[in-house]
């Protein structure tokens, strides 16, 4: 995936410090190990600089994970990158929460500065 993906648009407010919260219940990768399906719902929590994120491209962007396989650390840490590249926020959080496997639940969080 890359972050020339994701489109922007203008912030409609530059100058004034507001958090947009984003969050994508339907995320789904595949278990490089596995090959099994694996479940997450992907929150963004950011603070837009100059561009705030256009959300069909999101979502397409996310799907592209589909049929990928990634392991949880890598692909939130990617989206962190991908998603500052792209947006140049002021700050950013990612968190992907995945349902359980063999009753472990796993949340990985990332934040940019």
């Amino acid at each position: 995936m890359a972050e020339s993906q994701l489109e922007t648009f203008p912030n409609p407010r530059p100058g004034r410090e507001f958090a947009i919260e984003i969050v994508c219940p339907e995320f789904t990768s595949v278990c490089p190990k596995t090959g099994q399906p694996d479940f997450a719902t992907i929150t963004f929590t950011y603070t837009p600089g100059e561009s705030c994120v256009e959300l069909k491209s999101l979502k397409l962007y996310l799907q592209g994970y589909r049929n990928m396989g990634i392991f949880y650390e890598a692909f939130t840490n990617q989206l962190l990158d991908d998603f500052v590249a792209a947006c140049k926020p002021v700050k950013c959080k990612v968190v992907s929460a995945w349902t359980p496997r063999g009753g472990i639940t796993t949340n990985v969080t990332c934040e940019y500065p």
